[in-house]
């Protein structure tokens, strides 16, 4: 009889994302406002360090997973990943130009890649089909909670502790230090993966003696997979860094210190949605869920073309996190349904290859149109992507999966 209760890893993952993202989001809606008054970067220079950054990450989370199946152990390469990202993160408030800032979040966007495919990987191997949609979204709420903590801190440094951007980024190393911790003293892997809970039909005859699934880093990925893969690809191609929506807000009047909190009312949204939607994916199924997510994201988009106020884009901020809720874990949780246990790092790795693939020229592409004909035409361009996108994943992903 199934397990209701999460197991161990997922907690333990899920506490270590939380004050990682502490630590990212003290910084992260800060960075366009410091790039564009404090360096005097352009939206242009903005999309090509942002975009250039997630494509960075997206590669090595490709090579990481790769790796990871061939290893006994996946927990080695996410340590490494971790590290690499909680020293060089808080190294931005020492920046002096906008190419000091492009290096720091080119390496701390390579630790996420290097770490992202195989920690999915492991979550993935820690429970059993029925409750792979709550993992997941159980993971992306803890992550999102540190996503609200992280800008409210940032506010709160800002607003009374009278310090300076530079002061708030430095600081950011104490919650991506206790990660650190977290991950080295909570989570444990046994070799290859003992504990791991196989699906039912092939993948349940992959066993070895007291130990988990064996990994087949040559298994087939399967039609579906790739059918997927294109559409997300697709839909990455209008969906340039988040950091424009941020830029979009400074130029509707939010202040600059309203800026983290604005953030962090978007990852309140996703911290209360993300959960129930993984459990209701494990009902109702994953492509409805992603496909709605899509089209609300067109929706905020278009919302974003037209804004005129202070007021439409905290609403608008609030929908576009039940955009994430509907979207990030219920993705995840999709590659695993569609392709066999023994391949999920390589197959969270070629997804996490299509986002990064889409990201830079999506960025970019955004930046341009942005700079050449202004952001209510950039804002209608990704929407109408968005919509495309969602209607395609529903007419060629498969509805039948492998698990």
């Amino acid at each position: 009889m199934a397990r209701r209760v999460l197991p161990r890893a997922v907690i333990a993952l899920s506490l270590v994302s939380l004050f990682t993202d502490v630590s990212s989001e003290m910084i992260y809606p800060l960075i366009p406002v410091f790039l564009s008054t404090v360096l005097g970067a352009n939206a242009m220079a903005i999309g090509a360090i942002e975009g250039a950054a997630e494509s960075v990450a997206s590669l090595l989370k490709y090579a990481s997973g790769w790796w990871s199946d061939r290893l006994v152990r996946r927990k080695p390469i996410v340590v490494a990943g971790y590290l690499l990202s909680s020293f060089l993160r808080p190294l931005m408030g020492l920046a002096m130009g906008a190419a000091q800032v492009f290096a720091i979040r080119i390496g701390d966007r390579m630790g996420k890649g290097i770490r992202t495919a195989p920690r999915d990987a492991m979550l993935a191997d820690s429970v059993e089909p029925s409750l792979r949609g709550r993992a997941f979204g159980f993971h992306r709420s803890a992550d999102h909670l540190g996503a609200v903590i992280g800008p409210l801190v940032a506010f709160a440094l800002l607003r009374w502790g009278d310090v300076s951007l530079r002061t708030v980024f430095l600081l950011a190393a104490v919650p991506a230090a206790l990660a650190v911790v977290v991950l080295l003293v909570m989570v444990r892997e046994d070799p290859v993966g003992r504990g791991m809970v196989p699906a039912h039909g092939e993948d349940a005859t992959m066993l070895l003696s007291g130990g988990g699934p064996r990994r087949d880093p040559s298994a087939p990925l399967g039609r579906g997979f790739h059918a997927y893969l294109l559409v997300l690809l697709l839909f990455t191609l209008g969906n340039s860094t988040d950091a424009f929506l941020l830029l979009r807000a400074r130029d509707l009047g939010v202040s600059a210190a309203l800026l983290p909190v604005l953030w962090a009312a978007l990852h309140v949204v996703k911290a209360l949605s993300s959960a129930p939607a993984g459990v209701l994916s494990d009902r109702v199924g994953r492509r409805v869920l992603i496909a709605v997510g899509w089209l609300i994201y067109a929706a905020v988009y278009l919302g974003f073309a037209h804004a005129n106020g202070y007021a439409m884009v905290w609403a608008l901020f609030l929908v576009y996190g039940v955009y994430f809720g509907l979207t990030e874990g219920v993705e995840k949780a999709l590659v695993a349904d569609l392709v066999p246990v023994a391949a999920r790092g390589r197959a969270f790795g070629w997804y996490n290859l299509a986002l990064g693939l889409g990201a830079l020229p999506a960025s970019l592409l955004f930046g341009g149109v942005w700079d050449r004909w202004g952001a209510p035409t950039a804002f209608t361009m990704g929407a109408t992507i968005a919509a495309v996108s969602a209607c395609l994943l529903y007419l060629v992903v498969p509805r039948r999966t492998l698990a």
